[in-house]
């Protein structure tokens, strides 16, 4: 195995890592903060739709996680449409907005990371 082989290999291993470790983060915060999340978003459309995701074991949490931290990391489309409240957008939480906020980007970010990784790898380009 030639040596950019090897790091693209041990980089991929790591993003792996990451997104372990960003799946406990976001399954820590819905296990959490679930209820105090649901309470200061009660009058939206949009989040009282995938509420039932939070009886669906971890992947429903982790459903609902995203698609909560989708609506607020990108709320103009939601806005438009009149599925998410303004009142309870702005009356949420500035730490736990920005929280999650972060958890959306750094999900988008691993996953793109780990396609370019793979598109890279087999595409030959470094070997």
């Amino acid at each position: 195995m030639s040596p950019s082989e090897q790091f693209i290999g041990y980089s991929c291993g790591l993003v792996i890592i990451c997104i372990y470790i960003w799946i406990g983060v976001t399954l820590h915060l819905a296990h959490t903060k679930m209820d105090f999340i649901l309470e200061h978003l009660k009058n939206c459309k949009a989040i009282r739709a995938r509420s039932p995701l939070r009886h669906g074991g971890a992947w429903g949490k982790l459903m609902l996680i995203g698609g909560i931290s989708g609506i607020i990391t990108f709320p103009g489309f939601y806005l438009k449409r009149g599925e998410l409240s303004l009142d309870d957008l702005q009356a949420f939480p500035k730490p736990l907005k920005r929280k999650l906020i972060i958890m959306h980007w750094s999900a988008l970010g691993l996953m793109t990371t780990m396609i370019l990784l793979v598109s890279i790898d087999s595409s030959g380009l470094f070997y």
